[in-house]
């Protein structure tokens, strides 16, 4: 994941597989897969790579370390009963392992270590940075409520919230220089895997909420994978490839160990610390001199929309700014709904009634039938019938076009082409157009 600030630093690790004890309020529960006996603890799985590796590139490491193959079920030393029934003892089986296949794990609250690294950024923030990092803070009272609300669901410790931060300022449209987006700043590999949908018609890596929710998931996966926060927060800035490289190359899984190595790039050497230091103006932003703004979520509706919405068409016929619309649906990258099924769009406040009227279906007009009488004049359809004694040129003239036209449009030879009572000649160079079919929504 890409971030903000261009120079970064690692923890203590506690192992995921640890026996559970008496909860404590500086723990929350959550669930993971209980290992096999035989797999305690090895080193880390292949993973993808993030956008340190550039986009859309995935790395494998070598194969984690293999456990020894069950001996053979034939072997004749093992007793059988008669009357064992294999299907049912399959099914007994399966039921236990599902049982026992989750179990509660302590997951710690972010501890802050105050070492140099953080005391550097935290200085730096509210001295040469505190300008930028003042708007930072202001922009986080607009998003603080729904991510703490989104985390504390998750079972997460509200703190992470400020790696959104360090990642993007709380800037929910930042687009880094490979390519990452957002608030959260996924790359899209990353973000389609967290449930994000990502093409040529909608990015929902520019939604607050989604994006808020695929991050949840994202660290809380990394947490389980390192059992340490500053292990996933070193993942999710530079992949889990290069953690799981600088852990065996180290032989460490303490985070500020590895910082200390070569295998970490030093933005995410800085990430970690940086992030602390946040989180430590964060939780009393008055005390080093910053205001965060008391301004909320936007108040907004949700209206479903025919597929192929056009916003700026919808502006028009609600009166509503097409500057608010984009701004309220970021994740429409032409600003049109996605072709096909209904799409929910976002709208203000108290304007749901309005939106739905001007999607409403309009019914044709009824015209009354004009009575028949001859006209030479293509009012309604472009064509002119011949009659006896027309001419190429007369009938140009007729309808103040020229001869050169009429032939072109009708495929004659020539103006002086022969004609005869009951043809059909076009007398327009535009076709007839087709009415509406009264169908909802903007095309």
């Amino acid at each position: 994941m890409a971030s903000l600030v261009g120079i970064f630093a690692p923890i203590a690790f506690s192992p995921v597989c640890a026996e559970s004890q008496s909860l404590t309020p500086d723990f929350s529960e959550v669930s993971v897969p209980a290992p096999s006996n035989e797999e305690q603890f090895t080193l880390p799985a292949p993973a993808l790579d993030s956008k340190t590796e550039g986009p859309e590139t995935r790395q494998t490491e070598e194969p984690a370390l293999q456990t020894q193959e069950p001996a053979s079920q034939d072997d004749a030393s093992v007793w059988v009963p008669d009357d064992f029934d294999a299907w049912a003892y399959a099914f007994a089986e399966s039921s236990r392992l599902q049982a026992q296949a989750f179990r509660l794990v302590r997951v710690p609250a972010y501890s802050i270590s105050m070492n140099s690294q953080v005391k550097y950024f935290i200085d730096r923030f509210t001295t040469v940075r505190r300008d930028v990092v003042g708007l930072w803070v202001r922009r986080s009272g607009q998003y603080l409520g729904m991510i703490f609300e989104t985390f504390r669901a998750k079972g997460l410790p509200e703190d992470l919230a400020f790696t959104a931060m360090i990642e993007s300022g709380f800037n929910p449209t930042a687009v880094s220089r490979v390519g990452a987006k957002g608030m959260w700043q996924f790359m899209a590999p990353t973000a389609r895997l967290y449930g994000l949908r990502v093409d040529r018609w909608v990015d929902e890596r520019l939604d607050p909420e989604k994006s808020t929710k695929a991050a949840a998931g994202y660290l809380n996966d990394l947490y389980v994978r390192y059992g340490s926060w500053e292990l996933a927060q070193a993942a999710y800035n530079a992949g889990e490839v290069k953690v799981d490289k600088a852990i065996r190359g180290t032989g460490s899984t303490d985070f500020w160990d590895l910082s200390r190595s070569k295998y970490l790039h030093r933005e995410t050497k800085d990430f970690v610390p940086a992030i602390q230091a946040a989180m430590v103006i964060g939780r009393d932003p008055g005390q080093y001199g910053f205001e965060p703004s008391p301004v909320g979520m936007p108040d907004v509706e949700r209206v479903a929309v025919p597929g192929g919405t056009d916003l700026r068409k919808l502006a028009d016929r609600t009166g509503i700014s097409h500057h608010t619309l984009r701004a309220l649906n970021p994740v429409l990258i032409r600003g049109i709904t996605p072709p096909g099924k209904a799409w929910e769009i976002r709208v203000p406040g108290g304007s749901r009634e309005v939106v739905t009227a001007a999607l409403a279906p309009h019914p044709k007009k009824a015209v009354a039938a004009a009575p028949a009488k001859p006209s030479r004049h293509p009012v309604a359809t472009g064509i002119h019938v011949v009659r006896a004694r027309d001419t190429v040129g007369s009938i140009a003239r007729l309808y103040g076009v020229s001869t050169k036209d009429v032939v072109r449009w009708n495929n004659l030879t020539s103006g002086d082409a022969i004609i005869r009572p009951g043809d059909r000649l076009r007398v327009t160079g535009v076709r007839p157009s087709v009415e509406l079919d009264g169908q909802g929504g903007f095309r």
